[in-house]
């Protein structure tokens, strides 16, 4: 992905309209990939006036979703009969995400400093 192509499918499309019901407390948090932080993504943050939290570069362990991505898909690898097909593969994701009990992940995120 590129950074032109984050900013007008992600940021245009859903962040902006995200900030706008979350107001101005939002903030916004990314992966610090390539294309997060292209000047052209910058420039579009600045310009909606979302404030981006600062966190070290490559560090997955630091970013709650990526907590909740490994849950998700040792509940996938369990399932059985295991999803054959695209389809059921992505019904499994929102089961399986659906039953994630909430208080996991608010302690998750509340775990991060």
């Amino acid at each position: 992905m590129k950074g032109h192509i984050y900013q007008d499918i992600i940021l245009k499309q859903y962040v902006r309209l995200f900030r706008g019901t979350m107001g101005a407390e939002f903030l916004f948090m990314d992966a610090n990939a390539r294309p997060h932080r292209a000047n052209i993504v910058d420039e579009c943050l600045q310009s909606e006036d979302i404030t981006r939290m600062d966190w070290p570069a490559y560090s997955p362990g630091l970013n709650p979703i990526e907590h909740v991505w490994d849950m998700l898909g040792r509940r996938i690898a369990v399932r059985q009969p295991p999803p054959t097909c695209l389809q059921k593969l992505w019904r499994a994701l929102l089961d399986e995400l659906c039953n994630i009990p909430q208080d996991q992940i608010d302690n998750l995120i509340l775990s991060m400093r």
